[in-house]
C-alpha cells in the first residue's frame, strides 16, 4: 500500500441508512465493506485528497478506512470533518483524527484540529503542517443528511 485516498460525500435520501448509502456513493465507495481502523497513517504512505474515490477493486471487497461521518433527521446540519499530519516530510508515520455530528462546519473543524493536535502532544514525532477536509450538508423537514470524509488505505481486498 504507498497511497491513502481522501474520499468525500454528502446526501439527503429518505431514511437515515439511505442517506448514509448516498454519501457512500457521492464518495465513490458504496459497494465496499468498510473495515475502520484507528487512525495511525504507516512510514512512507502518502496521503492525497482525491474527493471520488477511483475504481479500488472488486464490489463486495474489504476497504480499511478511517470514517469521518454525520447523519441528521429533519432540518440541522450534518458535518463530517476528518484532519491528518505525517511526519519527516511526509516520510514518517502520522495520525488522522475524525469529527462528526450535528454541528456547524466551522465548528467540526475547529474540533478536529483540537483533536489532532492532542494526539501530536502524545507522539515523539516531527509532525509537518496539518491538512483538514469538512463535509457539511442541510438536512430538509421528513427526510435525512449525511455527511462522510473517508481515508481510504490502498485498494480493496477479499472478504473471504
Amino acid at each position: 500500500m504507498s497511497t491513502i485516498r481522501i474520499v468525500w460525500g454528502t446526501a439527503t435520501q429518505p431514511t437515515k441508512m439511505a442517506a448514509y448509502d448516498a454519501a457512500l456513493s457521492d464518495a465513490g465507495i458504496e459497494n465496499y465493506n468498510l473495515v475502520t481502523v484507528s487512525s495511525v497513517i504507516p512510514t512512507n504512505v502518502r496521503v492525497e485528497a482525491v474527493g471520488t474515490a477511483p475504481d479500488l477493486g472488486p464490489v463486495g471487497n474489504r476497504l480499511t478506512v478511517v470514517e469521518a461521518r454525520a447523519t441528521v433527521s429533519g432540518t440541522g446540519t450534518a458535518s463530517a470533518s476528518l484532519a491528518w499530519a505525517t511526519s519527516d516530510g511526509g516520510a514518517g508515520p502520522g495520525l488522522f483524527y475524525e469529527v462528526g455530528g450535528e454541528l456547524e462546519p466551522e465548528t467540526a473543524q475547529s474540533r478536529v484540529l483540537e483533536g489532532l493536535e492532542a494526539g501530536m502532544g502524545l507522539r515523539e514525532w516531527s509532525f509537518d503542517e496539518p491538512s483538514v477536509r469538512t463535509e457539511s450538508i442541510e438536512g430538509r423537514s421528513g427526510g435525512y443528511a449525511a455527511a462522510v470524509v473517508v481515508a481510504v488505505y490502498g485498494d480493496s481486498e477479499p472478504i473471504c
